[in-house]
């Protein structure tokens, strides 16, 4: 067959999120994508939000949406982190929104230079609920409690798309620059997500890079099945050889 004549056919993202729901439980993915162009048949955000990651939550609530670069510029930080530059009239506010975490101790200046971004601003941003994704995602965002997202990072790393970068805290969205260039990567989120995500006390991110789902996904039977004897094994060896000395129940 001809070059010309293969049309490529898109990853079945919907078997994929059933697939983690089963084996994990909940997480809430989320498909992002940076494109050069509206994806066809898909409605661009009408509103204003006062963050990017707000976009992260409105994405996991309902069908997909594109954004374009100013639908942005009421985040600073997320806008930087996207290599989306401010007007001219609103430049600033990236700078006050630094002088002000610097001011109160919580960020360095001089920490700022090694923030991961995209390497360039794109046309449109493109969020969806994983099953219903219509583009491939460049980075999927997973949210949820840390055991289940424990294990769907030992599957990345099973996979070969885990990075070696460590816990990755503030701002959140570097995570997602981050995982596309180097791997899949943990967040502990940021004070500033949690109030405009929503995200729970006890929840977490995982970011794996779009390209390398579905090689995760397929390690996802064994890194579970592997956990659950593990557990076992380590439930045997606890009541094995755990003493209570009369100074609590035992561990």
């Amino acid at each position: 067959m001809p070059a010309s004549d293969i049309v490529a056919i898109m990853t079945d993202y919907a078997a994929l999120a059933s697939t983690l729901t089963e084996a994990l439980g909940p997480l809430r993915p989320v498909a992002v994508a940076y494109l050069n162009a509206p994806p066809a048949g898909v409605t661009r955000f009408s509103g204003t939000t006062p963050s990017g990651c707000s976009f992260w939550r409105l994405a996991s609530d309902g069908p997909g949406f594109y954004t374009v670069p100013s639908d942005h510029f009421n985040c600073p930080i997320g806008s930087y982190t996207h290599a989306i530059d401010l007007p001219a009239d609103r430049a600033v506010e990236l700078a006050e929104t630094l002088s002000l975490m610097a001011g109160i101790g919580y960020v360095r200046m001089e920490e700022v230079p090694s923030i991961p971004r995209l390497s360039q601003q794109p046309a449109c941003i493109y969020y969806a609920p994983l099953a219903a994704t219509v583009v491939d995602p460049d980075v999927v965002i997973f949210a949820g409690r840390p055991a289940p997202l424990m294990r769907l990072q030992e599957t990345s790393a099973a996979a070969g798309a885990a990075s070696t970068l460590p816990l990755l805290g503030r701002p959140t969205c570097m995570a997602l620059p981050a995982a596309m260039a180097h791997g899949s990567v943990m967040s502990s989120g940021c004070i500033g997500n949690r109030v405009y995500t929503g995200l729970g006390d006890d929840e977490l991110y995982l970011m794996i890079p779009g390209p390398r789902l579905a090689d995760v996904v397929a390690q996802l039977p064994r890194i579970v099945g592997a956990n659950s004897t593990l557990a076992e094994h380590h439930r045997g060896r606890r009541a094995a050889l755990s003493v209570n000395n009369g100074s609590g129940s035992t561990p």
